[in-house]
């Protein structure tokens, strides 16, 4: 007979319930790891998808993503003379919240000249952009459908594609728009504002013309110019030759241009070391937490089942049953309860984590780790039991 199955049966809402809770909260400790691995995925998607070797930003900077970076979008002109690059484009980011229909959205916009790199990789619906202005792709997790259209500074814009799986890494959908439109949605200023700029800018250059009169006098050209120029990008991305190092191609464009050249593995270092790094670290902290809760939990109610029948494990002992039969009926037990607690914590977080706000990513290796952390876990939880069990006298059933 199985000594296990017949406690289990004798205490069995108890077992259940038991079983319940702590797979309520392995539950939780696999949506972590699903989050961890999706926090990942989303922090590289926009750099996965633009498939650059080389992304050149603004000198001192660790940008685009994870600082800030302005430079001339003409520098992709000069990046294209370097021996090696094959394909340079400029591309820009901005974070955007409209109204749309009686509800928010807030999305990531990725500027890129349509007719270079830098675009969606894949569109499972509709075209990609064709035209210089007024036309977008988005995210499908935007809820948008081909042919709405966005009313986003001064002009409408028209959904003309749809991708999949395009998010920033802060998890907001992103939306593809050519490289002009996000320029003037991020530099252009209403007609006040740029009125005011060219006043106060003219009043400079007289002031300066007044001091040295052998400069140029086409004040209200420079001022133009000053004032109107919006043809800044945060990085140019580049692709480089097969079979050329894309580390010494951006070692030449560093030291040539006095920009900050990185490669794709520097850029997916930043991106998954640093700016993931307080929530991969709080994500870690809490499912470490949530596993000493669970040794806690599955710890105390097996001592409370042993104590529960430490008579009926005294008469064990008295009609001469060995000490290897005591032990494995409570880490039977033990074991049966992390077991039935990991099946019940898997099957609810694969029918819900499609269901959480950010990407949940569960994999198999993470699964299976988990199941082999739970077995030990289940193991050192017995120890108290077991102790407990070989301490008991079997004259306490004579003395009864």
């Amino acid at each position: 007979m199985n000594l296990a199955l017949r406690d289990i049966r004798h205490n069995k809402g108890r077992f259940i319930l038991t079983c319940v809770g702590l797979g309520l909260l392995l539950m939780v400790v696999m949506g972590m790891g699903g989050i961890y691995r999706g926090l990942i995925f989303d922090a590289t998607s926009i750099l996965q998808a633009t498939n650059a070797d080389i992304w050149v930003v603004q000198k001192n900077t660790f940008g685009p993503f994870a600082d800030d970076s302005r430079i001339p979008e003409d520098l992709q002109y000069n990046i294209r003379t370097v021996p090696g690059v094959m394909q340079a484009g400029p591309i820009s980011f901005r974070n955007m919240q409209i109204d749309y229909h009686e509800r928010k959205l807030r999305f990531h916009m990725v500027g890129y000249r349509w007719d270079s790199i830098g675009g969606p990789s894949r569109i499972i619906a509709g075209k990609p952009i064709l035209r210089k202005h007024y036309e977008l792709v988005a995210d499908r997790k935007l809820g948008l459908k081909i042919g709405d259209v966005l009313h986003l500074g001064l002009h409408d814009y028209n959904i003309v594609g749809l991708t999949e799986n395009m998010v920033s890494p802060t998890g907001d959908p992103v939306v593809y728009a050519s490289l002009p439109d996000l320029q003037e949605l991020l530099f252009q200023k209403n007609n006040e504002a740029i009125r005011n700029d060219r006043s106060r800018v003219a009043r400079r250059l007289n002031a300066l013309l007044d001091n040295h009169p052998d400069l140029s006098s086409d004040t209200q050209a420079t001022v133009d110019d000053i004032v109107g120029n919006t043809h800044i990008v945060n990085a140019i991305i580049v692709r480089v030759n097969q079979g050329e190092n894309a580390e010494n191609i951006a070692h030449k464009i560093s030291r040539w241009n006095h920009y900050t050249a990185m490669t794709h593995a520097d850029q997916e270092e930043i991106l998954t070391k640093y700016v993931i790094e307080k929530a991969r670290r709080q994500l870690g902290l809490f499912r470490i937490i949530l596993l000493v809760i669970s040794t806690v939990i599955i710890a105390l109610i097996i001592y409370t089942l042993t104590i529960d029948k430490l008579r009926e494990l005294a008469t064990l002992k008295l009609i001469g049953a060995q000490n290897r039969r005591i032990i494995g009926l409570i880490m039977q037990q033990s074991l049966a309860m992390g077991i039935l607690g990991y099946c019940i914590g898997a099957i609810l977080i694969y029918f819900t984590y499609d269901k959480f706000p950010r990407r949940v990513i569960i994999m198999q290796q993470d699964m299976g780790l988990l199941f082999l952390i739970l077995i030990v876990i289940c193991i050192l939880a017995s120890l108290q039991g077991v102790r407990t069990a070989l301490r008991v006298d079997p004259a306490v059933v004579l003395g009864a």
